[in-house]
């Protein structure tokens, strides 16, 4: 089980490819806020709901200054077909090694149907300017994830 970030936290940095096979680093964002969350898999129902959900926010995410960024431990092609397929604009991150989402403690025991297994939690984090981490969510619900970010960025009217 890895160690969970908390406010205050310097963010991970991380380089990791991008659905079209482009590297995509955190430092590349320092200045601005960026949302990155982690989900288990691309194209299945609660990851795509999600990942939906940012699709339809983004513009009111990107007017007020959050960049986002999802990553998942799927292959550059799997991305690249989830993002094409759902029309994601904002960069999907491969990370099949499970390194990057290890050190961000979005890794660990979940259960599901009475079975305890490892897998990938459902976790979103806000960095602030300074790569700090500004907030922490872990085991998000993939419904509702988005708008209930939103609220607790001050963003909705």
């Amino acid at each position: 089980m890895t160690e969970r970030l908390s406010p205050g936290d310097e963010a991970p940095d991380f380089t990791l490819p991008d659905s079209e096979g482009k590297d995509v680093s955190l430092r590349d964002y320092r200045g601005k806020s960026v949302v990155v969350y982690f989900y288990p898999a691309a194209s299945t129902p609660g990851c795509t709901k999600q990942a939906c959900d940012f699709r339809d926010n983004l513009a009111e995410l990107n007017d007020a200054g959050y960049q986002v960024i999802g990553i998942s431990p799927d292959t550059q092609a799997k991305l690249a077909k989830f993002a094409a397929n759902e029309s994601l604009t904002f960069p999907l991150l491969g990370d099949p090694d499970k390194g990057v989402i290890e050190a961000w403690g979005a890794y660990g025991e979940k259960k599901n149907y009475g079975k305890t297994y490892l897998g990938v939690i459902r976790s979103t984090f806000v960095v602030d300017a300074d790569g700090k981490i500004a907030n922490a969510f872990y085991n998000v619900r993939a419904t509702g994830h988005v708008a209930k970010l939103i609220r607790d960025l001050g963003l909705a009217s």
